[in-house]
């Protein structure tokens, strides 16, 4: 389904002459707008003026999460705050929290293109929207919420947590497509195999989930988990939220609202523009935002972006799932390592369950890796019936998997770890965003 096909469809040569107004617009808009933007736009030479096409757009100096903070809580805002409607903000698990502005106008591009995004997914008017996303100054469940409004779907403002609850309205009010981290989704899953509860007992059709990076192994778990068609979404609250780019129903990359985001592809070393195709940190330059305009800001995550047409009609540039964040890159003994490239491993291993942790510890000056991932309960059932807890002894067909596993990931991923295998049900649960790596270098 398309909810706005005049531009979803747009031929590319409007769509990027399209992009090139509204950049020049956006950056007046900073400049004039805010007197940091302004100082380091006229430094570059890089004002509207002066962008005579897309490519100008590599003259622009950067932004990152740090200026945002230097700049803390709405130093660079470019509208008075007696303009702004909604504030949101960023967790702040690693320095200050990032606060970011809308304006009416902001909320109303959020909406849109959140619509855009969940029509992709398989939403329609009338379609049964839960919405596990945490509500509060977190993006997600806002976001969601006021993207189904919109679509003309029937909105469940669930929040995250209290999963009992979930299943139970689920049921019971009939939702057709979840909104919620990808670990939160696996949860619900456990959670209807422990109840008794089959998939088809529900009617979800379609999932999006995001804020988190993910693998095709996790997208089958949860589709096989809970019954539904599980799509890619991707967003972050520097820029608008979620609703940046989602996957449509073909699942292969997730569609850019590049009439409202122009993303690049940059080294994460050099911040040197790289081609199509290529891995690198995306950046991404907003074009129509008010209250708090994106001027090419690193978001840190690492992608790749195809402009090839897509077999659902849409003509806008796409980019890879996530791979991880430039700075949640572990190097192990000299090796880079991505946590989503021990969950793609892992996760094809149908002895294994989908909840893991990877611990992280210095022993003798060097970095060691702990893998710690449970056991699938049909392995137990038929190679180690009654183990169920790490205070018995580990059973010898247990103790073989670990070390298939230890060798599938030294022969994958170039590096050695350690793997401990946990009876079900014995890592944590995620209620939102999955807590994948425990840094225990500087404890004790």
């Amino acid at each position: 389904m398309f909810w706005n096909p005049s531009v979803e469809q747009m031929p590319r040569p409007e769509l990027e002459a399209l992009q090139l107004q509204r950049l020049r617009w956006s950056v007046a808009h900073a400049r004039h707008g805010n007197p940091v933007y302004r100082a380091r736009i006229e430094r570059a030479g890089a004002t509207e003026d002066r962008l005579a096409s897309l490519d100008d757009l590599r003259r622009l100096p950067f932004t990152t999460k740090a200026d945002l903070r230097e700049h803390y809580p709405t130093g660079l805002f470019a509208v008075p705050l007696d303009q702004v409607v909604r504030i949101h903000a960023s967790s702040g698990t690693r320095g200050k929290p990032t606060v970011v502005g809308y304006t009416r106008k902001d909320l109303a591009t959020w909406s849109e293109v959140m619509a855009r995004c969940l029509a992709q997914g398989g939403a329609r008017p009338g379609t049964v929207l839960h919405v596990a996303y945490g509500y509060g100054l977190f993006t997600g469940g806002l976001g969601f919420h006021m993207g189904g409004e919109l679509l003309g779907c029937r909105v469940i403002p669930m929040s995250s947590g209290n999963t009992a609850r979930q299943i139970l309205m689920m049921r019971d009010l009939g939702s057709q497509m979840l909104g919620c981290t990808p670990s939160y989704a696996l949860t619900l899953a456990g959670a209807l195999a422990e109840q008794g509860i089959q998939p088809s007992q529900l009617r979800l059709e379609s999932g999006m989930f995001g804020a988190e990076p993910w693998t095709e192994g996790m997208r089958q778990a949860i589709e096989q988990g809970l019954g539904l068609r599980a799509y890619d979404i991707y967003g972050l609250s520097e820029v608008i939220g979620p609703g940046v780019s989602a996957e449509c129903q073909e699942q292969d990359g997730l569609h850019i609202q590049e009439d409202h985001f122009l993303p690049e592809i940059v080294d994460p070393a050099s911040g040197e523009p790289l081609p199509e195709g290529a891995e690198g940190e995306l950046v991404l330059t907003s074009l129509t935002k008010e209250a708090l305009p994106a001027i090419r800001y690193r978001t840190g995550d690492v992608t790749a972006l195809t402009r090839a047409p897509c077999r659902c009609g849409r003509t806008s540039s796409r980019m890879a799932r996530i791979k991880g964040r430039c700075d949640d890159m572990l190097i192990i003994r000299g090796v880079n390592l991505y946590p989503s490239e021990v969950e793609r491993v892992l996760l094809r291993m149908k002895e294994l369950a989908p909840h893991y942790q990877l611990l992280l510890r210095r022993e003798r000056a060097l970095d060691e890796l702990e893998v710690q991932v449970e056991v699938a309960e049909t392995f137990l059932a038929s190679a180690a019936p009654g183990w169920q807890s790490d205070a018995e002894p580990v059973p010898a067909a247990v103790q073989g998997l670990a070390e298939r596993a230890r060798q599938r990931l030294l022969d994958e991923t170039g590096v050695r770890m350690r793997v401990t295998l946990r009876p079900p049900r014995s890592l944590p649960r995620s209620e939102g965003k999955a807590v994948r790596v425990v840094d225990l270098r500087d404890r004790g």
